[in-house]
């Protein structure tokens, strides 16, 4: 049967993507897929993160902070309370060293957080704890106390609503921009402000937020008491803005008098006419004051108003922000019906595929010259190749395909239950047996059998461990799914499906740890050949003998491989292609057991690791897989002894990666 599969290397657009390790950091969700980023701090970053309006990762986790966009929904988990804050989103780009010298001690050393993104507040809430938001982000956690911080659409739409029921009211919710926040208001005419021809132009005044350092030590507080801005203690801003009026106010009551007093003065009256000159000043002033109301056509208030005025803004305000938190909601509750929309269009169109494919006699993609005598025939059993699940690149797959090389005709058939790469398959009792795997973000643990007979699907007992690329080989009546792994650690255990107990069995372990390895059973007895240990590319094969009940090192390979393809004929184990550590191979090596030894095969044309190779007629094909430039093979070469390889014209398959296969 064909090689193991992995899931956690299905970056297409990095380099070096071939290696398990990778997924320890990260999901390697790609920029579609990204629907939000969540970042780490502690009790004594937070306050910097919130003042410089920066998130930053070490540098390990940039792969995935460079796909964030500006707008992407961003959240703040803080180790030391284990919380959740939020909703942030990217002011900027994801990339390095924004600010090379934040959360440093004294700002002399680099960062050891370089993979930056500038953020600002869309909702400000009250913190999750943790025991509220893991359930959402589930799937993320890789042990107990970790979690990747790459979040799908789905993950994020459902914190997003979470958050927004815990929505802090406005009066506390700090100016979107911190670091210069600016609001005009009109201010009362002052005795200066007056040019020919023009009424008095009110002057606007500003509330500014510094943001540096320096600015703050300046004015004679720290960095810590302009963090605290960001807290929801702080006071309201009207608060602030109503310090500001009354002390315009007072000034201009102030200059008003000592102008009157100056005027009393020059004009040396005596004491006994205050009374009255304060009096004609004050009337002078009224008329002046009517006068200039009615050239501005009554555009400017007096200082009294303002209590009002700044009163029904904040009341706007505060509408204004519930009426916001309202369509946050709203949006969050539609975004997350709309993923929910697209998986089930998803299955809609793939059923409707299955129905069409059960009311024609075939769907094909074939030559013009082959049409007319495709249509006359319906290719045996014995003449297909079954694809199962995959990936080609654009979309997972769940689909299953039956393939005829002869005629280059594809038809597709009933689906699986769900969408699975990077699974193995072996038969059973005419059935085929397919299990493990995942969707490109979450490992399985299911299994379901398919029936040629009927085109239906069954689902079978599950596996004790959820895991992908894991191999997978009958013997003596029983199923056996070899190591695999689930992106963190790889396994060497084995498991055994008996049909008469129902359920999976742990039977005896692999030597060795094997990821993304290939099986098969040859002459009684089960290979296991190459993989990945979590620390190395593997050239090692082993040898189970049920009769012996243990497994036994044999000669090992002379290349290592990760994710090749296997396939016995004539006797010959013939493993192709995978991964050496560095790139992939075309290199192919045959295994004669009543020799005991390796030898080198001719290689195929194009290099590639997880593809399939199945036996039809006597001769290899091979299918699929991925490439050296991680782009997706498309060509199928085939093998026959004597022969030779050869490249094909065959090209109603297409694009197919990640996929197993089998033959009736």
């Amino acid at each position: 049967m064909d090689a193991g599969r992995r899931t956690q290397t299905i970056v297409l657009n990095e380099s070096a993507a071939f290696s398990p390790n990778k997924a320890i950091n990260h999901r390697n969700l790609t920029r579609n897929h990204l629907g939000g980023v969540v970042f780490g701090c502690t009790n004594s970053t937070i306050n910097e993160c919130l003042f410089k309006q920066v998130f930053g990762l070490p540098a390990q986790h940039f792969p995935y902070v460079k796909n964030i966009g500006p707008g992407l929904p961003l959240f703040l988990f803080n180790y030391s309370d284990r919380k959740l804050h939020g909703i942030f989103e990217a002011a900027s780009s994801g990339k390095m060293n924004i600010n090379p010298y934040a959360w440093t001690t004294d700002g002399t050393e680099r960062t050891i957080f370089p993979a930056q993104v500038q953020i600002h507040i869309r909702l400000r809430c009250q913190p999750l704890p943790e025991e509220q938001f893991k359930p959402i982000i589930i799937d993320n956690y890789y042990s107990q106390n970790h979690f990747w911080f790459e979040l799908d659409h789905a993950q994020t739409s459902k914190l997003m609503s979470l958050l927004s029921c815990r929505a802090i009211a406005s009066s506390t919710v700090p100016p979107r921009n911190a670091t210069q926040w600016r609001t005009l208001f009109q201010a009362p005419p002052s005795h200066d402000r007056k040019e020919e021809g023009d009424g008095i132009k009110p002057p606007a005044f500003e509330v500014e937020i510094p943001h540096s350092s320096k600015s703050s030590k300046s004015n004679g507080s720290s960095s810590s008491d302009i963090a605290t801005c960001l807290d929801s203690n702080i006071h309201p801003l009207e608060n602030c803005l109503d310090k500001q009026v009354v002390e315009k106010e007072e000034d201009l009551i102030y200059m008003k008098l000592k102008e009157l007093a100056l005027s009393r003065e020059r004009s040396d009256l005596p004491l006994s006419d205050v009374e009255d000159s304060a009096v004609t000043g004050q009337e002078a002033f009224s008329e002046a004051r009517t006068n200039l109301e009615e050239k501005n056509e009554e555009s400017l208030v007096s200082s009294c108003d303002y209590p009002s005025i700044i009163a029904q803004l904040i009341q706007e305000i505060e509408e204004l922000q519930v009426f916001k938190i309202e369509q946050i909601h709203k949006m969050g509750c539609l975004e997350e019906k709309l993923v929910e929309a697209e998986i089930e269009i998803q299955q809609l169109n793939q059923r409707c595929i299955a129905l069409e494919s059960l009311s024609q006699p075939s769907v094909a993609c074939v030559d013009e010259t082959t049409m007319d005598s495709s249509n006359d025939l319906e290719p045996d059993l014995d003449e297909l190749i079954f694809l199962v699940g995959g990936y080609d690149g654009g979309s997972w797959l769940s689909a299953l395909d039956s393939y005829s090389p002869t005629h280059d005709v594809i038809k597709t058939l009933n689906p699986m239950n769900s969408i699975r790469s990077y699974a193995s398959v072996a038969r059973l009792n005419d059935e085929f047996y397919v299990f493990g795997g995942g969707n490109g973000c979450l490992w399985y643990d299911t299994v379901e059998s398919y029936d040629p007979a009927n085109n239906q699907w069954t689902l079978r007992p599950s596996l004790n461990v959820k895991k992908g690329s894991l191999g997978g080989a009958t013997l003596n009546n029983k199923i056996f799914a070899l190591g695999g792994g689930n992106g963190v650690e790889s396994f060497a255990d084995v498991e055994m499906l008996d049909l008469d107990v129902g359920r999976w069995i742990f039977t005896r372990s692999m030597l060795e740890k094997r990821f993304a390895l290939a099986a098969a059973e040859l002459n009684g007895a089960l290979y296991a050949v190459g993989g990945y240990d979590g620390n190395d590319y593997l050239k090692s094969v082993e040898r189970f003998d049920p009769r012996e009940h243990s497994w036994t090192r044999i000669e090992s390979m002379n290349t290592k491989r990760g994710c090749p393809s296997m396939v016995v004929l004539n006797e010959k184990l013939y493993v192709i292609g995978g991964f050496d550590g560095s790139a992939m191979v075309p290199s192919i090596e045959i295994y004669d057991p009543r020799l005991g030894s390796w030898e080198m095969g001719e290689p195929i044309y194009q290099s590639r690791g997880y593809s399939s190779a199945a036996v039809l007629k006597d001769a290899i094909y091979i299918l699929g897989g991925l490439k050296s430039d991680e782009s997706i093979a498309e060509e199928v070469e085939r093998y026959e002894e004597g022969k030779g390889w050869q490249v094909t014209n065959l090209k109603a398959i297409g694009k197919r990666s990640f996929f197993s296969v089998f033959v009736a």
